[in-house]
């Protein structure tokens, strides 16, 4: 299990299943385009200028050398990781501290802004970003903006704009998201030890956790009944236009069919990428260490009774940070002063709240 992350900190740069799918398309094209430009340049050098070699260290940094040498480059994996390590020497050398002539270097502050208002705003072009800085107190020319983003491998306005990130997308389909994931927990039965399936869905924007099925074979057959339920008049997802989930088989073709029918786009994640799908991750986590780990269970009954309890004091009695350490659904008494106050118990005591007596 993986730790929350508010909406806008969430760090992915990768977009969901059907986006990635597009841009894996893409790279293999350009990695056509790219081999059949070497094979007609043959051995000559290709010259590049300070500021192509700095955007390619930078970019080729964060993927690194396993993932380079898997792409066709017009430079080696090797090249293109010296040049970032030459970017971080130049860096720490502090021969701009001696006494030098020419023009001022810009104040740090100056350039954390600019970068900031690039990364934030990926349609501004250098004239945009200098009106805000100048909004703010600091004028400077749209030259030294350029300079900047070049410096730190930012591309112009019209290549950055062109990129939409998982952070982005999230904001703009807040009130349509929901997200599904399945969790085990080991049951007692006449048969022995057996391993049932809990599958969970969660609306993003408000939290809200819906069980949608509890049993020991989530076969295909009733995968797809889950998804009728989830979509009919009353399911949980009316309203949905989204569903984030991982590349586990039980979500299948037949089960991902019946959700597309109904209005709701199955977003898949890329592979090993449980950060994207931090609430419901969150909430599973919250699920196991406050209940369902610290309990045995006798047969389905029992932990269906145990589930249901946990929601109620999940919705009902439990602060989330994440909605401003507010409840998701708070009772008629929270935020009443007159009153005694006293301590509510459920599961035998592992769940415990506050309230004012009635």
């Amino acid at each position: 299990m993986s730790f929350v992350l508010q909406p806008w900190q969430l760090l992915f740069a990768i977009l969901s299943g059907w986006i990635h799918h597009r841009q894996q398309q893409i790279i293999e094209f350009q990695n056509d385009q790219i081999q059949s430009l070497l094979k007609q340049m043959g051995k000559k050098r290709i010259s590049l200028t300070d500021d192509q070699r700095r955007i390619l260290a930078v970019k080729g940094k964060a993927l690194g050398r396993n993932t380079l040498r898997e792409l066709t480059t017009i430079v080696t994996p090797d090249t293109i990781l010296r040049w970032h390590r030459e970017l971080v020497a130049k860096k720490w050398d502090h021969s701009e501290k001696r006494k030098s002539v020419g023009r001022p270097r810009i104040r740090q502050l100056i350039v954390d802004l600019i970068l900031r208002f690039a990364q934030e705003n990926p349609s501004w072009g250098y004239d945009r970003i200098q009106g805000a800085l100048a909004n703010v107190g600091y004028h400077i020319s749209d030259t030294t903006v350029g300079n900047v983003l070049k410096q730190h491998g930012i591309e112009p306005a019209p290549d950055r704009q062109r990129q939409t990130t998982w952070t982005t997308f999230l904001k703009a389909h807040w009130d349509v998201l929901a997200a599904i994931d399945f969790t085990t927990i080991e049951v007692w039965t006449k048969v022995g030890l057996v391993t049932y399936y809990l599958l969970f869905v969660i609306e993003l924007k408000t939290r809200r956790v819906h069980l949608a099925g509890c049993t020991p074979h989530p076969d295909e057959p009733w995968m797809t009944q889950i998804a009728r339920n989830l979509t009919d008049y009353e399911g949980f997802l009316l309203g949905k236009r989204y569903l984030l989930m991982d590349r586990d088989t039980k979500f299948s073709l037949a089960f991902r069919h019946i959700l597309k029918r109904e209005g709701v786009e199955p977003l898949l994640l890329p592979p090993r990428s449980p950060n994207l799908n931090a609430f419901i991750e969150r909430f599973m986590r919250s699920l196991k260490s406050e209940a369902l780990s610290r309990m045995i269970f006798f047969g389905e009954n029992s932990l269906r009774r145990a589930v249901s309890s946990f929601l109620e004091h999940y919705h009902g009695e439990r602060n989330h940070q994440g909605l401003e350490n507010k409840r998701i659904q708070p009772a008629d008494e929270v935020g009443q002063i007159a009153g005694k106050i006293e301590c509510q118990e459920r599961l035998g005591g592992l769940l415990k709240y506050q309230r004012k007596a009635a």
